[in-house]
């Protein structure tokens, strides 16, 4: 179930270490290697296009992971409250 903390840690920026961001280029760069694989060796198409966005979005999440680095949410202040939203 998602609680209003989730929320708080996957809606926060969260500065990056330089060891998070290796990481981050890590997943950038075998992401676009596989993504570079894919436009090579299937026909053009809805379902290469399909493939394309789903690397770019684990690629993403992954690196969401490493921001957001469970077990390690900080608290902040919101600057805007959420019931003027």
């Amino acid at each position: 179930m998602i609680s209003r903390k989730d929320l708080q840690n996957w809606f926060t920026r969260h500065p990056l270490s330089g060891k998070e961001t290796v990481k981050h280029e890590r997943i950038r760069v075998a992401a676009w290697a596989f993504a570079e694989v894919v436009l090579r060796e299937t026909p053009p198409g809805a379902d290469q296009s399909t493939t394309i966005r789903k690397i770019r979005e684990a690629a993403m999440t992954a690196n969401a992971a490493i921001a957001c680095g469970e077990g390690q949410v900080k608290p902040v202040k919101l600057r805007v409250r959420l019931r003027d939203l």
